[in-house]
């Protein structure tokens, strides 16, 4: 009997499906303004695939109030969009949305001036 990992082949397809399909939610059927120009740059299917957890970014955010907004406005989109997902699939079950706010651009500098300064201090450790 094969265990499932995290990241089975099966989460990751489902995923990737969730991904594509708000992506043409947003683009196609969404008129509210507040979501704007909203990418999916990752889902994330829980173990049971009874949640997915959708991470966004868009453009025009950047921090605090807005952020909220967004993501205010894709939860009261949520129940919208996995009925389009359904209609368009044969899932057995769609899992339930839950919107996050992708933060690994702003991230993604400040691990790695971390990571410069941990293998300075290495490297003068060394010396």
């Amino acid at each position: 009997m094969a265990v499932r990992t995290r990241n089975s082949e099966r989460d990751l397809k489902l995923g990737d499906l969730i991904r594509d399909e708000i992506a043409r939610v947003l683009l196609a059927d969404t008129r509210d303004p507040r979501i704007g120009m909203t990418n999916v740059t990752e889902v994330r299917v829980s173990r049971d695939m009874s949640v997915a957890d959708v991470y966004v970014r868009s453009l025009p955010v950047a921090h605090g109030a807005r952020r909220r907004e967004l993501l205010e406005a894709l939860g009261h989109a949520a129940g919208f969009m996995r009925s389009a997902i359904a209609r368009r699939n044969t899932l057995r079950a769609t899992p339930r949305l839950r919107f996050r706010y992708d933060d690994m651009v702003e991230a993604g500098p400040r691990m790695e001036a971390l990571i410069d300064r941990a293998v300075a201090a290495d490297q003068g450790a060394e010396a």
